[in-house]
């Protein structure tokens, strides 16, 4: 949005270097145009220099506003709008007692910013229009007052000549009061020359700011239509005989809603997380329970084992005296049978949360 017053702001410069460069390039003959009547001439120059001032100021203006947009769109909700803008000088006030992240429109209120923005776009060309007609007339009013000295120039020509006069005398004094009607008639169409060029440069610059605030407008639109909310109760927005007070009750209310919409929303988001949370802390505890009964049931099967282990070496002990080929070997393979088995209770009993080196 905020490239096209630059765009703008381009082509005026180039028009303006053209005209520039031709104006160089016909200098000497200008110049002595311009001296044929250096009063008027100055005075449509003058306007001609006005009017490009006030064409440039048009699209400069346009180019602060839209950087305010652009700003005001990227800046921090929280923090209030930035700058201060010329042509959306409403606008910036409205907005400014609302929160940024939740500004809503109306449409009686876009359309009320819309109609104060266009009423300044129409009077800022007020002037532009009013220069390009000044050079106009000024430029007819030079080319009358040249025409009313030549014919006066003329009428005194024609009354001072004699008949019987000396016709050599007579024809350089004709020559001679030529002068003044000539001069008139430089007058006359150095004014005119140099009114409808200012004209038509100052239109052609007033042309190219009509466009920059045609877009400029537009776009707005836009963006103020991505704002503005909808009420359902349109006849009462439509009829211009509610209070101003019931209508901003309406919006209050509205923009209440709004927000315990957006509040349930986030509530139901919550607790959708919560359940998804708790349901994973059930498979997790499900999944747990099972490995510790596993893990009971094989230490049980392993104490069981250590129990009957006990059982044979007792009764092997007791028969002890009767069997006294029992080698060496076969003792040798029972203790270390039995030590097995307590190294895997042990290490059992570790993985549950207790440490083998500490048991007695």
């Amino acid at each position: 949005m905020n490239s096209y017053p630059s765009r703008v702001l381009t082509g005026m410069f180039v028009f303006l270097l053209a005209l520039g460069v031709l104006v160089a390039a016909l200098a000497p003959r200008l110049a002595d145009i311009f001296m044929a009547n250096p009063f008027f001439n100055g005075i449509i120059l003058t306007v001609l220099l006005a009017g490009v001032a006030v064409n440039l100021r048009q699209v400069l203006v346009l180019a602060a506003d839209t950087r305010w947009i652009a700003s005001f769109r990227r800046s921090n909700p929280d923090a209030p709008p930035p700058g201060r803008p010329h042509l959306l000088a409403p606008m910036a006030r409205l907005l400014a007692g609302r929160e940024r992240g939740r500004s809503a429109l109306s449409a009686p209120s876009m359309r009320t910013i819309l109609d104060s923005v266009q009423i300044r776009l129409e009077e800022s060309r007020d002037l532009s229009r009013y220069l390009i007609g000044l050079a106009i007339f000024l430029g007819l009013l030079g080319t009358f007052w040249g025409l009313l000295v030549t014919i006066r120039s003329v009428s005194e020509i024609i009354g001072a000549l004699g008949i019987g006069s000396d016709a050599a005398a007579m024809f350089g004094a004709l020559k001679e009061q030529l002068k003044e009607p000539l001069a008139g008639m430089s007058t006359s169409f150095s004014t005119s020359l140099f009114g409808l060029a200012s004209s038509l440069a100052i239109g052609f610059l007033d042309l190219q700011a009509g466009h920059a605030q045609n877009r400029f407008y537009n776009e707005l639109e836009e963006w103020l239509s991505g704002m503005t909310r909808l009420s359902s109760g349109s006849a009462l927005e439509g009829d211009a005989s509610v209070p101003a007070y019931v209508q901003a009750l309406l919006e209050q209310t509205a923009d209440g809603l709004e927000r315990m919409q957006r509040a349930i929303v986030e509530n139901e988001r919550e607790r959708r997380g919560t359940n998804e949370q708790l349901a994973e802390l059930g498979a997790q505890l499900a999944r747990l329970n099972e490995t510790l009964g596993r893990d009971a049931r094989e230490r049980q099967a392993a104490v069981a084992a250590q129990d009957e282990l006990k059982v044979v070496l007792r009764h092997l002990a007791q028969q002890s005296g009767a069997g006294a080929g029992l080698s060496d070997d076969l003792r040798s393979e029972l203790r270390l049978l039995s030590r097995t088995v307590a190294a895997a209770v042990s290490g059992r009993s570790s993985r549950d949360g207790a440490d083998p080196e500490s048991r007695p």
